[in-house]
Formats: C-alpha cells, sequence, structure tokens
C-alpha cells in the first residue's frame, strides 16, 4: 500500500501536466494565410496586420493556437464565429502562421523622428 499511493500520484500528476501543456499549433503556411486573412474580412477589424482597431490587436503573438481556434470557432461577442465550413481548418493554421509571421512593434525610444518631436 505504502508504493501504490507514491506510484499512482505520481501519475495523476503527470496526466494533469500533460493535459496542462498546450497543443502546438499545426503547421501553417505564412503567404496562404496572409490570403485567408484578406478573403475572410478580419482585417476590417483587426488591421491588415493584425494590429487590431477597432478589432482587437491579435499580432505579432496571438493566443495559444488552442485557445485561438475556439475563439474563432466560438466567438461570444461581436465577432462573427467561423465554423469548418466557412474558414477549413487548414485556413485557420495558415492564418494563425500569418499573425505570428508578424514582427513586433519597434520600442518608440528608439525612433529617431519620435526623439525628434519633443525637442
Amino acid at each position: 500500500m505504502k508504493i501504490v499511493l507514491p506510484a499512482l500520484l505520481a501519475v495523476a500528476l503527470g496526466a494533469s501536466a500533460a493535459a496542462a501543456a498546450p497543443a502546438p499549433a499545426p503547421q501553417g503556411d505564412v503567404a496562404r494565410g496572409k490570403a485567408a486573412f484578406l478573403r475572410v474580412g478580419c482585417y476590417t477589424c483587426h488591421g491588415y496586420e493584425g494590429q487590431g482597431v477597432p478589432g482587437k490587436k491579435i499580432a505579432p503573438n496571438p493566443l495559444a493556437y488552442p485557445a485561438f481556434a475556439n475563439f474563432v470557432r466560438t466567438s461570444p461577442g461581436e465577432m462573427p464565429t467561423f465554423t469548418p465550413k466557412v474558414l477549413p481548418d487548414q485556413d485557420l493554421a495558415d492564418i494563425y502562421a500569418y499573425l505570428r509571421s508578424k514582427p513586433a512593434s519597434p520600442n518608440p525610444a528608439m525612433i529617431p523622428l519620435l526623439q525628434e518631436v519633443g525637442r
């Protein structure tokens, strides 16, 4: 009995840790993702670069893929839901790859023109 309890505990902890680890994003194609982002109309709310306004900023660091896919499929807010019939899983993975490919915004302190404005 003394050996069984620690073994069961180890198995339970290992299973919960594995369940908590986010699933990796499926392989996506950046160029096809940009095309799908434009075709489906994501840019109308999220901007051409995913920068937001009037919608949420979604690039360059979108939600983890499982949360991103779930939100796109079941959006409870103003955003329309996109079923797999409208936006196939591969298109969704491609859009995710496109959003992740966007570079981070530069630090405003490193932009010379902005430094000159305050002088």
